[in-house]
């Protein structure tokens, strides 16, 4: 019964991509939805974000081996993103009026810097959609008699089939069915755990030790890790196409600046509950848990709830799971088309053309995760090498580019190679601190002296100064 409901479910999202396909007409209706939608559809797509392997299955055995500490890059740091995103940098880019975000790079400091950006972007998302496919492959394997090698298979089958067909379209339409889905089964679920529990006080009162501290011990080491553990996600995810293409898709720019207020609000409270969850199936069901704690909350689930419980939670979890791991995929495939393939063959070819070329480009990066996803199945740590990687390289050029009057082009690529060298390097050092600290302030410094040694001067003021002006 319960593989019915989830197969039937899986019809539904096919279905949606399959009718999505008629609204698509050329690239930017693939990418950003042609810019129509609604506060409605672009909070649900934005919450959706990260809303998928990292927060259900991820954060919540990480919370049960670390507290809330453990956990502070997701939730508390997806959640800063999209607020700060909305806060410093949507209204600059929205008015930008282009389809990637290595677009945005080419705005601020011309083509060398986009052709770099690009090349920087695109190896996280692999990581990233390997995340996401391993999760995808655990709900499987937790329903039916197969191996997590081919429920990753058939993950990266499913989805790429409905995003190949709808792109950005189909991700939006499902985003919002799936958005009620997880909210209404993870509320469901923490009522049902509440419930056998005799209440929510039972559960915070068997808590280990540590699991609600907030804020770290009063030394420099712990509090420099808590900080890199804010700005993994919180910093780390802003230069990054997956939100850029979700943000700019909204109708408008108040309609965009409101949708991640609404979702950062959203994602930071919804994403506590599966916190809550996991300490409650630890209290409750003390036998289940597992070696591997990212199977905890299905296994509570499966064993010790009704059949329409058991429909409803893996539903929700599928939704989010699938959500993210569609976004994950169209990102990397939108940048190496329109700025890896387009600005060299533009002139040859036509926008159909490249509607095709964005649909080639899902397939090869599905390929590639599908890949690494089985080399390693570390879901937590698949995400936040993703995000890591965008934080020490792209954050910097991008911020300065945008505030910074004499952020110059060489400045810009100093601070991209720099970062992504001191950070390699640094993590094959043991460190007490994390590494992409001090790979952060050396693209920071890459970013002022390149700057300053190299002050050529680029279309970034006026292109900026005309954005003001709109």
């Amino acid at each position: 019964m319960l593989l019915t409901a989830i197969i039937i479910y899986i019809l539904i999202t096919v279905g949606i991509g399959a009718w999505s396909s008629k609204l698509i007409k050329n690239s930017n209706d693939f990418v950003l939805a042609g810019r129509q939608l609604p506060l409605f559809l672009s909070a649900s797509a934005l919450f959706a974000t990260w809303f998928g392997s990292e927060t259900i299955f991820g954060a919540s055995s990480e919370y049960l081996d670390h507290g809330l500490q453990g956990v502070i890059e997701d939730p508390f740091g997806g959640a800063l993103c999209l607020i700060l995103f909305g806060m410093f940098y949507l209204r600059p880019m929205y008015r930008m009026n282009v389809l990637t975000i290595g677009d945005v790079y080419k705005q601020l400091f011309g083509k060398r810097v986009e052709f770099f950006a690009s090349i920087f972007m695109i190896p996280p998302y692999f990581g990233y959609v390997a995340a996401q496919l391993v999760a995808l492959s655990l709900i499987f394997t937790t329903v039916a008699d197969i191996s997590i090698s081919t429920g990753i298979i058939i993950s990266a089958g499913i989805v790429v089939f409905y995003t190949f067909l709808g792109g950005m379209w189909a991700i939006s339409i499902t985003d919002f069915i799936q958005t009620t889905l997880i909210v209404v089964g993870l509320i469901w679920v923490a009522i049902l755990v509440a419930q056998k529990a005799g209440g929510v006080m039972p559960i915070l009162d068997a808590a280990p030790e540590g699991s609600f501290q907030f804020f770290p011990d009063a030394n420099p080491i712990s509090w420099m890790n808590y900080l890199g553990a804010w700005i993994i996600l919180g910093l780390g995810s802003i230069p990054s196409q997956d939100i850029y293409q979700r943000v700019m898709s909204a109708k408008s720019e108040k309609v965009a600046i409101r949708s991640t207020y609404l979702a950062g609000g959203f994602y930071v409270t919804i994403g506590l509950l599966p916190l809550f969850i996991a300490l409650g199936a630890k209290y409750l069901y003390p036998e289940i848990y597992l070696e591997n704690k990212q199977l905890l909350l299905p296994e509570m689930v499966l064993r010790h709830s009704g059949m329409h419980v058991q429909i409803l939670f893996f539903g929700a979890l599928m939704s989010a799971i699938m959500s993210t791991t569609s976004s994950g995929l169209l990102a990397p495939s939108a940048i190496i088309s329109e700025n890896l393939i387009r600005p060299y063959f533009g002139s040859r070819l036509k926008d159909k053309h490249f509607l095709w070329i964005l649909r080639i480009n899902i397939i090869s990066v599905a390929i590639i995760a599908t890949l690494m996803a089985q080399w390693k199945t570390n879901i937590y740590e698949l995400v936040a090498s993703a995000s890591i990687l965008m934080l020490v390289s792209l954050f910097i050029p991008l911020t300065a580019g945008l505030y910074w009057k004499r952020a110059s082009e060489m400045g810009a690529i100093m601070s991209i190679v720099f970062g992504m060298i001191a950070y390699l390097g640094l993590s094959a050092i043991d460190l007490p601190f994390y590494p992409h600290l001090p790979a952060l302030g050396i693209s920071a410094f890459a970013m002022v002296m390149g700057s300053i040694i190299f002050p050529e001067k680029t279309n970034h003021d006026v292109n900026l100064s005309k954005n003001k002006a709109a």
